[in-house]
């Protein structure tokens, strides 16, 4: 039996990369999944993955950016598996191809950066906190950057968003200690996912170099990091954020 043996995880952002890992990584430990990502093949292939662990697996195609399609998702979460145990808000991004300096950066991406990067996150959140309070149990786990401790150039949207789920979580963690759930942060450096491995091969290397363990991030290692913060080995440590990057920035 594992960890989460009869437990309800949700990973939001699951189709791919670190979510993807983190789904596999909790229906390895026992955990029954629930995953949401607008991406429905991609979506559709992890899922199937998950269940060659034996678990039960609910996939939902949802944009999260739709607060009715957000809520829904989540009441169906309920409905069909029962009471979360724990919440991993994995979903954001960077503007990717819209990529530009703040200055010349156009008000939709700012706020299209802020909105998948940050109040996705506190609305995922909205909806299980209710209930742990209730069970006085529970665990939300969200995904940062190390973007938001070192302020990378060209990402000043999402530097901000990212710093906004360290706030979130310092300030959720103080408000549900006395519920017993814990709240915490996982700030990933530059990270072998789609994303990274679709930039030019000399920026690929200089992040490479810019470790100092000479190595880029596997989503795997995010995973483990999500899997202890939402562990019984974790009960009390609430309110921090956890840096997996090599080194690359200390906090």
């Amino acid at each position: 039996m594992g960890e989460f043996e009869g437990r309800v995880v949700i990973v939001t952002g699951a189709a791919h990369g670190i979510g993807r890992a983190m789904a596999l990584g909790f229906a390895a430990e026992g955990a029954d999944v629930a995953l949401l990502d607008r991406d429905g093949a991609a979506l559709a292939a992890t899922a199937e993955a998950a269940r060659g662990h034996g678990r039960r697996v609910l996939a939902i195609e949802a944009d999260l950016l739709d607060r009715a399609v957000l809520v829904e998702s989540f009441a169906r979460i309920g409905r069909d598996f029962g009471p979360p145990h724990t919440l991993v808000n994995n979903l954001g991004q960077t503007a990717r191809e819209r990529f530009s300096l703040f200055s010349d950066a156009p008000a939709e991406v700012l706020e299209f950066v802020l909105d998948i990067s940050l109040h996705a996150a506190l609305h995922c959140a909205r909806q299980v906190v209710g209930g742990m309070k209730d069970r006085r149990a529970g665990r939300i786990v969200s995904i940062s950057s190390d973007s938001a401790l070192n302020g990378d150039l060209g990402c000043v949207d999402y530097a901000a968003a990212k710093a906004g789920i360290l706030g979130f979580t310092r300030a959720l963690a103080r408000e549900m200690a006395p519920y017993g759930v814990t709240v915490n942060a996982i700030c990933p450096g530059p990270t072998n996912t789609r994303a990274m491995q679709q930039v030019p091969k000399e920026a690929f290397e200089r992040a490479r170099l810019a470790v100092p363990m000479q190595a880029i991030c596997e989503p795997e290692d995010i995973a483990h990091a999500a899997l202890f913060l939402a562990s019984s080995r974790a009960r009390f440590i609430t309110g921090q954020t956890l840096v997996v990057n090599g080194g690359r920035v200390f906090h």
